[in-house]
């Protein structure tokens, strides 16, 4: 008997609850769903980064030509055409590889528009000390001699008379970029030049 006494206690409660419930709390519409907020990241997914790459054998992988074009702002002629070096220890330089875009139909490597190279040496203070070298002989014949950016290291924007040139090292490696015959004006040099040295040593994904 103590059970059901107990269970009907319960019951009692429980509806008195209930009613008390239903007279308290006005019947509302329900809210309407949250939308969550996407804030769209406000940084790029890849950012190029230069490193002291091992020499590639294709020049898709130095620099692609879509990537040339865009950055010239407009369609280089040709495909371009590899050229892999010899080892020459007397310099410390253990490898070499140019690219050579822009060559008109029926024509050679010395019509090209514009000369990628890329070259590997025995250790960081070789590769330096034959970019610094390179500076100071083509200052002696003449050539004006800026620093510039390049990505996130120093490079040297050299301008002769028939060619200007970006060349920088990092780590064992060397870089140099080639504007042959004025094909890139001189007032797009640092804009175009740059970019170009910064692909050249960015391996693909």
């Amino acid at each position: 008997m103590r059970g059901n006494k107990f269970f009907v206690a319960l019951g009692a409660v429980a509806l008195t609850f209930s009613a008390a419930c239903s007279t308290a709390v006005p019947q509302t519409q329900a809210p309407p769903p949250q939308i969550p907020k996407i804030t769209p990241p406000t940084t790029p997914s890849r950012v190029p980064l230069m490193v002291d790459r091992a020499l590639p054998d294709d020049c898709e992988l130095i620099v692609p030509v879509d990537v040339m074009n865009a950055t010239l702002g407009q369609e280089i002629e040709g495909e371009p055409r590899i050229i892999i070096g010899i080892k020459e220890p007397g310099i410390g330089k253990t490898g070499k590889v140019d690219c050579y875009y822009g060559i008109p139909e029926k024509k050679g490597l010395p019509d090209a528009k514009i000369v990628i190279g890329l070259s590997t040496y025995v250790d960081d203070l070789t590769a330096r000390t034959r970019v610094a070298e390179s500076v100071e002989a083509e200052r002696g014949e003449g050539a004006k001699i800026t620093e510039v950016d390049v990505g996130k290291q120093k490079g040297t924007l050299i301008e002769a008379k028939d060619e200007q040139l970006l060349i920088g090292s990092l780590g064992k490696s060397t870089f140099v970029v080639r504007n042959r015959n004025n094909f890139v004006p001189k007032e797009k040099l640092v804009a175009v030049l740059p970019v170009l040295a910064q692909q050249a040593m960015t391996p693909p994904v």
